[in-house]
């Protein structure tokens, strides 16, 4: 059965880690790897933003099989939920604590990882 609160956050994910694999590989990757930062840890944050990319994608795939009612599967999208949710959590936490409140725009990946749990969560009440 169709359930267009799920499959919003399905949508919205996707959207999510296209703009992160597009934008993240302009304006992160590509700046990370040119700089002078030290080769391990420049690999290791290299695979990690790959790590993101799957789990986004992943998740997103997920969320769309379940928000269009190809399979039934609240707990996954309860997982999946959190971690968008915990991701976002992630992104304030660092924003408020390191770049103090006039970063969270200069991080914004907030503003998609909330709704798209907050909507995963919303779909299965």
């Amino acid at each position: 059965m169709l359930n267009y609160l799920i499959l919003s956050s399905g949508v919205l994910a996707a959207v999510t880690a296209t703009v992160h694999i597009i934008v993240g590989g302009k304006e992160v990757t590509r700046p990370l790897l040119a700089s002078a930062v030290d080769y391990v840890v420049k690999l290791t944050m290299y695979a990690c933003w790959h790590l993101v990319s799957v789990a986004l994608v992943l998740s997103a795939l997920a969320l769309l099989a379940v928000g269009a009612g190809l399979v039934n599967a609240p707990a996954l999208v309860a997982f999946v939920s959190a971690l968008w949710i915990l991701f976002g959590a992630v992104f304030l936490v660092v924003t408020l604590v390191v770049a103090q409140p006039r970063g969270l725009l200069r991080l914004p990946q907030w503003v998609l990882l909330l709704p798209v749990g907050v909507l995963g969560l919303w779909g299965l009440a």
